[in-house]
């Protein structure tokens, strides 16, 4: 009943919501890119130094760093490997292209997502912090209903849909590779999930701090050396997909069929499902770090798209582009990725990718589900809800591994625009805040001291702020 659920949505919903989003998604990035003054390039260096800049912190509050690689977690997966594969086999070359646009452009809508999630987190009675879209939609905008939509759409999103994708990849890397069953998978990554999301929040980003930068940085050193291996064909291959993203020769179909390359659509589809920049799943971790300033973690979250589709994926891309056989309905998602590290190291590259994806993927699961827990927590805070709640998740990490490709990633694709639209609406209703807050952090990184944000120099963010003080009291 489940799955007929999911199919009737993906062929009712999908092509007409996305049609609306990606017109939606490039136009508010395009908003914030030049109302913030290129803040992606111009304060591109500070997102550096902040990221390294640390301290302990109090009860259960994440650090600046964990909140970042607890991000980077959800970022770094499936999308960098499979999604990528996706696209080019679908695509072509050219879907690399709108990968790089979509990624440049939404790291300004990152940043106006995070920053807003900092300054209208709330403190538990432990001491850590939480916050995220239905957050600044209740405070900023004044809606509780429309917080609510969001916290649903995100719930059905990274709670089931993006896990059960997670869940998928898992089983057809480890299928390729070393032929185990997939009803044992899942039960395998079941177990494993039930013990890290039983722990809380800390223990998630104990987790992905420890996990996300060792396999980013094996995953890099293997990419970095084919690469060097093959260093004078990559400027052949970049120009292959400059000159291949503006084909028009096939087209994506739907309302705006006539405007939109499927190089386009499936570029733009995997850029914001690996790098999430816009969707409003990153602020739900931003809120959760303890720093003195909301620019700052957004700063931070900019960064993570930037790594996530600059390096991760362009690092994928290129691979798969310097092997044999790229294209066409034969390879597809991550058969596609192992062929091609097959093609570059042997039957290593096939058995090196599963494991990879192993962590990968896991650690998106983590990820995802952190995002989730808060929208939970934010619609009904209660210990029997919650734990519902992951019996559900546990439940659609099985599906996922147990089910098609095919109809896993639909429906990921469909309530992945569901709630990229509130968001991105919300982002353009509360862009005065933003300026506002960027404003002030710029004018104090310019004299050269730390930032930290005075509300009571901001006398309409000391009225938001004694608002929320009363909300929470309710």
């Amino acid at each position: 009943m489940v799955e007929q659920g999911i199919h009737w949505l993906v062929d009712n919903v999908e092509g007409p919501l996305w049609d609306a989003t990606i017109v939606i998604l490039l136009g508010v990035g395009l908003f914030f890119t030049i109302t913030t003054g290129f803040v992606q390039i111009r304060l591109f260096p500070h997102s550096l130094r902040e990221m390294w800049f640390g301290r302990e912190v109090q009860g259960d509050s994440l650090t600046p760093f964990q909140a970042f690689a607890t991000g980077l977690a959800s970022r770094v997966g499936v999308g960098n490997i499979s999604g990528v594969a996706t696209a080019i086999a679908l695509g072509g070359p050219g879907a690399v292209f709108w990968m790089w646009l979509t990624a440049l452009i939404g790291m300004s809508s990152a940043f106006a997502e995070s920053s807003l999630a900092q300054l209208f987190k709330i403190k538990e009675a432990d001491g850590s912090f939480r916050g995220g879209p239905a957050y600044y939609i209740t405070q900023g905008i004044g809606s509780r209903w429309l917080a609510a939509a969001f916290a649903i759409a995100l719930i059905f999103t990274f709670g089931f849909a993006f896990n059960a994708v997670q869940s998928n990849s898992i089983v057809e890397a480890t299928r390729n590779a070393w032929l185990w069953d997939e009803h044992y998978v899942g039960m395998g990554l079941v177990l494993l999930t039930a013990l890290i999301i039983f722990g809380g929040i800390k223990r998630i980003g104990k987790f992905s701090a420890r996990i996300v930068p060792v396999m980013a940085l094996v995953y890099l050193l293997i990419a970095v050396s084919i690469l060097l291996i093959h260093y004078d064909r990559i400027p052949s291959v970049i120009s292959l997909i400059i000159r291949s993203a503006f084909d028009f020769s096939a087209m994506a179909g739907g309302v705006f069929g006539a405007m939109l390359s499927k190089a386009m659509l499936l570029g733009i589809k995997r850029g914001l499902f690996s790098n999430e920049a816009g969707m409003g799943s990153a602020p739900n971790v931003a809120a959760t770090a303890d720093v003195k300033h909301p620019a700052s973690q957004g700063l931070i979250q900019m960064l993570g798209v930037f790594v996530d589709t600059m390096v991760v994926c362009t690092c994928t891309a290129i691979i798969i582009l310097l092997s044999d056989n790229y294209g066409g309905e034969q390879l597809q998602s991550i058969s596609l990725t192992q062929n091609a590290l097959k093609y570059h190291m042997g039957e290593f590259g096939l058995h090196f990718l599963a494991f990879i994806l192993l962590l990968f993927a896991f650690s998106s699961i983590i990820g995802n589900y952190a995002y989730a827990e808060s929208n939970i927590r934010f619609i009904k805070n209660n210990p029997v809800v919650v734990n519902l709640f992951r019996a559900m998740v546990l439940f659609f990490v099985y599906f996922g591994a147990v089910n098609s490709g095919g109809i896993v990633w639909a429906f990921a694709d469909t309530v992945m625009a569901v709630m990229a639209m509130i968001n991105l609406v919300s982002l353009i209703i509360l862009s005065p805040i933003v300026w506002l807050l960027l404003k002030d952090y710029h004018r104090q990184a310019k004299q050269g001291i730390v930032p930290v944000l005075d509300i009571m120099l901001h006398p309409r963010l000391l009225k938001l702020r004694l608002d929320q003080r009363l909300w929470n009291r309710r």
